[in-house]
């Protein structure tokens, strides 16, 4: 009996660790931004391999986010064809792609540190993309010097480069795994909705919450696809600021687009934040238990 129920269990993590990946794979398709010259924010597409990690254990989502790892480099071949040195391809492999996408898998770290299911995924979630980035510093500075970063100061502008997605990217991750982390209890083997003891969330206020946020991130990729692209010349590939100049005294439409965009995220964000703060209050005077935040 004992035999059936490892084989079971260990079945049970092989497919729902495959259809996690899967769903990954296709997160990773959506992209909010995609960078001029690598990068992009998606929408979560690390979540999967965090909850593989945080219900299976440490080894499955390390497995895991190697194979997933494998799929984005076969997504990603073309970027191979800028090299010819075994040693620059062997690079890029590993430090783009298989451990970049593997260090994710440390997603669960924390399972047995925190003891609300929420933190722990939003931290685990946290310092996989801070492990990922270090990859891509790591590879911006050595393998593409010289092609998409400048020769000149590789290390710091590879550092501003990939913050410029991985900052959102990891932003996005850690709100979607806390908020995922306070609605369904992954601990279980089956996993189950929790109950309102058990969930801090307030169902009213903190759609607002999350509303707001999204809008904001929504503003802050717009703001980071729309400026960053033009910090780059097109065919030298050299860092060039001066493609943020106003042309005489007509505004760039790109700065008028931030200008807008940011202008009406801050309204609606103010007004959704007055909104919860209303519905709190409501709450508190009826006597349900407060939002936390």
């Amino acid at each position: 009996m004992t035999n059936n129920n490892a084989h079971f269990e260990r079945n049970r993590k092989l497919v729902e660790s495959a259809l996690l990946v899967a769903i990954a794979t296709v997160l990773s398709l959506i992209k909010l931004a995609e960078l001029p010259y690598g990068g992009s924010i998606t929408l979560a597409s690390m979540l999967p391999i965090v909850l593989i990690a945080y219900r299976n254990g440490l080894l499955w989502g390390l497995g895991s986010g190697f194979v997933y790892g494998v799929i984005q480099q076969m997504l990603g071949l073309k970027n191979l064809s800028y090299f010819t040195s075994w040693k620059s391809i062997l690079a890029i492999i590993l430090l783009d792609y298989l451990v970049a996408f593997m260090v994710m898998g440390l997603g669960g770290l924390f399972r047995n540190v925190f003891r609300k299911q929420s933190y722990a995924l939003a931290a685990g979630s946290a310092v996989g993309c801070l492990l990922r980035y270090i990859c891509h510093v790591i590879s911006g500075a050595t393998v593409w010097a010289g092609l998409s970063i400048p020769t000149q100061a590789a290390l710091g502008y590879s550092f501003i480069y990939n913050a410029t997605y991985m900052i959102p990217e990891t932003i996005i991750l850690a709100l979607l795994a806390f908020y995922l982390g306070e609605l369904i209890d992954f601990r279980k083997e089956r996993p189950t909705r929790l109950s309102p003891e058990e969930s801090t969330l307030s169902a009213r206020a903190d759609a607002m919450a999350i509303l707001a946020g999204v809008i904001g991130m929504g503003a802050l990729i717009f703001d980071i696809a729309a400026v960053f692209k033009n910090l780059q010349n097109g065919e030298t590939g050299e860092f060039d600021i001066t493609g943020l100049a106003v042309n005489g005294s007509f505004v760039k439409s790109f700065w008028l687009s931030v200008v807008v965009v940011t202008a009406v995220a801050l309204v609606v964000i103010g007004a959704l934040v007055l909104i919860r703060r209303n519905t709190v209050k409501k709450e508190n005077a009826a006597g349900n238990p407060p939002a936390e935040g």
